[in-house]
């Protein structure tokens, strides 16, 4: 049997299709509510209960995704998420959007599509749109996905449609979202292509379409590579200046009202989020079975992930500079998040600063209303949260800006602390003996 683009995009057009999302995190579930809101009808699945039980209730767990829209899409009877896979066999359309996360030894970890397609394969039907979003490598989606699905019989791109699209969101950033950037989108062939242009169409304002899948996947790699190289230039600028007495902040301030020819990228304690600090691997490592050496990549790999050591070193100078040892000094971090007023801390730099703190003999604690505990995992101990005046009035031998929340009262701060390291600057403009700055 052979299908055809036309139907599914008359009825995309119409709104008279069934969607459904997998994954119900930063990605999912902006795209699940936005597909609602735009007039489908929504499922999404997630393994999570707290999420679904939440959702149920109209609650949003996400800052990008207002509890108020969950509630009117949930009460429309628009929008409803399960725990179930078998709603899938109902739906016109598949996102997948679950984590790629890299292994101890630095591979690509597909467990989490490869759950997922298992999934789609038991219930998925002639003429359904799929379309992965997960960031990974140039081949994952024909290679990986397509193999799974046609192992029913049907053939992609003839039975039913495939598709990749990178996802793009940023979090806590107020100007862009889903509505507003453009979706890059590349199918198995053209059926595939125009089928997930129509879906997202109706959510977007611009669809970029690509020659295929694997053209699709590298497009997200390259975005966040291109951060990540250009964020290591600038952390090893900020290495540079430390040695010569020079602001790295005042350079790149200066050398950023420069009209052309420039971007400004910034350092700090080490990257973090779920894309910056992975994706440039998944790229390297597909490089590598072509034989070829990404030694950008690898450079910027190496300079920003050893930030959060140097970060210590700078507490250890600091403390130094009032004859306090390292070993036995209370240690306070602003900022547990991995960027500015966001809840998500995965790959959090700050993170990696606690222990390697703590391995050196330091008392840490932390401050941020974000983020307020975190669950022992990947190797990490479990941690709470002391609020931002409780940790003034217990006092601490030096405070650590790790992330620079609007929230936080810096003028306080530097009034009350005996000694700070700011990292992100955070204190632009303040002076005083008592701050270090990266």
């Amino acid at each position: 049997m052979s299908v055809h683009t036309g139907s599914l995009v008359e009825r995309l057009k119409a709104r008279s299709t069934k969607a459904g999302v997998i994954g119900l995190g930063y990605v999912g579930l902006p795209l699940a509510i936005e597909f609602a809101k735009a007039g489908l009808t929504v499922v999404g699945v997630d393994l999570d209960t707290r999420k679904v039980d939440a959702l149920s209730k109209g609650e949003s767990y996400i800052g990008d995704v207002a509890a108020a829209d969950v509630a009117a899409m949930v009460k429309a009877g628009r929008f409803r998420a399960t725990t179930d896979f078998s709603v899938l066999s109902d739906v016109d359309t598949i996102n997948i959007c679950v984590p790629t996360p890299l292994r101890k030894t630095k591979d690509p970890d597909l467990s989490y599509i490869v759950a997922s397609v298992e999934e789609i394969a038991k219930y998925f039907k002639a003429g359904q749109l799929i379309i992965l979003e997960s960031t990974t490598y140039p081949g994952t989606t024909d290679e990986v996905v397509q193999p799974m699905l046609e192992a029913k019989g049907l053939k992609a791109g003839v039975d039913f449609f495939l598709g990749f699209s990178p996802e793009r969101v940023d979090p806590g950033n107020p100007q862009f979202h889903t509505g507003n950037i453009p979706k890059v989108v590349g199918g198995v062939n053209e059926a595939s292509s125009d089928a997930a242009a129509a879906l997202y169409g109706l959510v977007v304002k611009e669809v970029v379409t690509v020659s295929s899948t694997r053209a699709a996947e590298l497009v997200k790699l390259l975005e966040n590579t291109f951060r990540a190289v250009n964020i290591g230039l600038a952390n090893e600028l900020a290495l540079m200046c430390r040695d010569m007495g020079i602001n790295v902040w005042e350079v790149i301030d200066a050398a950023k009202t420069k009209p052309f020819g420039f971007m400004p990228f910034y350092p700090g304690p080490g990257l973090g989020g779920h894309c910056i600090p992975i994706d440039p691997f998944y790229l390297s490592w597909k490089a590598r079975q072509f034989g070829f050496e990404s030694r950008f990549i690898e450079l910027a790999g190496h300079i920003n992930g050893g930030m959060p050591r140097y970060v210590v070193d700078r507490v250890s100078e600091a403390l130094n500079s009032v004859a306090k040892p390292i070993k036995g000094s209370k240690v306070h971090l602003f900022g547990m998040a991995y960027k500015s007023d966001v809840t998500d801390y995965r790959e959090s730099p700050a993170i990696d600063v606690a222990d390697l703190l703590e391995r050196r003999g330091a008392i840490v604690t932390y401050s941020d209303h974000f983020v307020p505990s975190m669950p022992a995992e990947h190797g990490h101990k479990p941690r709470t949260e002391v609020p931002f005046a409780k940790a003034l009035a217990d006092g601490f031998d030096i405070a650590v800006i790790t992330t620079n929340h609007k929230t936080f009262d810096y003028d306080t701060l530097v009034a009350k602390s005996p000694l700070i390291l700011d990292t992100r600057n955070a204190l632009k403009g303040r002076a005083g003996t008592h701050i270090f700055r990266l």
